[in-house]
């Protein structure tokens, strides 16, 4: 099986759980043995994109150099936006938006964490469709974009190629969820299990 590329946006003040959450579970996801004492199968290389190949600092001080920039970056299956204080300028930048466009358009599965919808929302992406966001501003979603069906008590919505989710944690349910997806719903309930990520079932959190 060839291992897939999962492309995770960071740009300044991007919130850190929300692409260091799906991130985890992107890189650990993994077939079992094919025997015991034999390796896993891990399904996805995970890469960090940004505009820029300068370091990016993210909410809080973390610094992240990124792995490619929008430019040159592998072929890609699927993409995470992220959010956090730094979307309220990645919301309106042309280049992050093109590039978002450019890869729902090559059918690569497009996926936001919080605020990261607001950058979908920028593209195009969710008019007319229902999406989710950070309980904190969907009222703000609603009022910028009336053309959306922002929904206050789904933790994901998934469209099939647009996955949305709520904010911050629910970035690892997301992840999760299209694991689950992709994959079946034993080999995320697998990767849950080897992040101690407890009570996940299905694609919700008991």
């Amino acid at each position: 099986m060839a291992t897939a590329h999962v492309g995770i946006v960071v740009f300044d003040e991007v919130e850190v759980l929300d692409f260091c959450g799906p991130f985890e579970v992107f890189a650990s996801a993994a077939l079992p043995p094919a025997e015991p004492g034999g390796a896993e199968t891990h399904l996805y290389s995970v890469v960090t994109i940004a505009e820029r190949p300068e370091v990016v600092r993210c909410r809080g001080g973390l610094r992240v150099v990124p792995d490619h920039t929008y430019r040159d970056h592998p072929p890609l299956a699927i993409i995470v936006v992220p959010g956090g204080y730094g979307t309220r300028a990645q919301r309106t930048n042309p280049a992050l938006l093109d590039w978002v466009r450019a890869q729902h358009t090559g059918g690569v599965l497009v996926t936001s964490v919080c605020t990261g919808a607001f950058v979908l929302a920028g593209a195009g992406l969710l008019d007319g469709k229902p999406a989710t966001t950070h309980w904190s501003t969907i009222d703000w979603l609603r009022h910028e974009h009336p053309e959306i069906e922002v929904r206050d008590d789904e933790r994901i919505v998934d469209l099939g190629p647009i996955v949305t989710s709520a904010g911050v944690s629910a970035g690892i349910d997301m992840a999760l969820h299209v694991v689950g997806r992709l994959h079946g719903t034993d080999i995320a309930m697998r990767t849950a299990r080897d992040m101690e990520y407890d009570g996940w079932v299905g694609s919700e959190r008991a």
